[in-house]
């Protein structure tokens, strides 16, 4: 550990900004293993009531259930059964309107390991410029035969390449996992939305075309 240590002490100031990128991409990975796992998302019990809605007097448990959990694919389903009573176009865009935030909810974060991926290669090849830049002033000081003395400046700047790319490389992968299972979340609450607009329409014809019997009877 020690080792360890003395070993990223000597890549310099820009260890600083590396080590804080390592921190900001750790915290969100943490994060978004927690919060885009399907089950947390997609939660089976709205799922299940989604599947069993054969009519309006299903809505009022579909309602309860979706009020009971948080997260965007309950608050989606629960703006659709809001606007059930609304035109169909009226209901799609409220759908929409809302399926938009939640997207924004889903991907938040991604960003920042975007970023990371983007900084730290660049922050090491940073440290690599002032490491380099080191060692020339060494040279035109006490000339090329000091290897003691170059040796500091050179190891500033592998250091920094290597741990820049050590933080950049996994920061992409990592975000294009998230980015892509993000995307299939949102694929997946926009299929149940589509079967979710397609009952609740069909209920209203259902109940206009009963008050149009009603009024036929009496």
């Amino acid at each position: 550990m020690v080792e360890v240590w003395q070993f990223l002490v000597k890549g310099g100031i820009i260890m600083i900004p590396l080590a804080l990128c390592s921190i900001l991409a750790l915290a969100v990975v943490i994060e978004k293993a927690f919060s885009l796992r399907r089950k947390k998302v997609i939660v089976p019990e709205i799922v299940n009531v989604l599947d069993n809605i054969k009519g309006p007097d299903d809505v009022g448990l579909a309602m309860s259930i979706c009020e009971k959990h948080e997260g965007p694919f309950a608050n989606v389903i629960r703006t659709g059964l809001e606007y059930r009573n609304q035109p169909k176009d009226e209901i799609k865009e409220a759908l929409t309107d809302q399926g938009r935030q939640e997207v924004r909810n889903l991907e938040r974060g991604l960003v920042i390991l975007e970023t990371v991926a983007g900084i730290a290669p660049l922050l090491g090849l940073l440290g690599t410029v002032i490491g380099i830049l080191k060692v020339f002033n060494v040279i035109s000081k006490l000339g090329v035969g000091q290897a003691a003395a170059l040796s500091g400046g050179i190891s500033e700047a592998l250091i920094t390449t290597i741990v820049g790319l050590s933080i950049g490389i996994p920061a992409v992968v990592v975000y294009n996992f998230f980015t892509d299972k993000a995307e299939d979340l949102v694929l997946e609450i926009e299929k149940h939305s589509s079967t979710l607009l397609k009952k609740v329409t069909s209920f209203q014809f259902s109940d206009r075309d009963r008050v149009a019997v009603d009024a036929v009877s009496s």
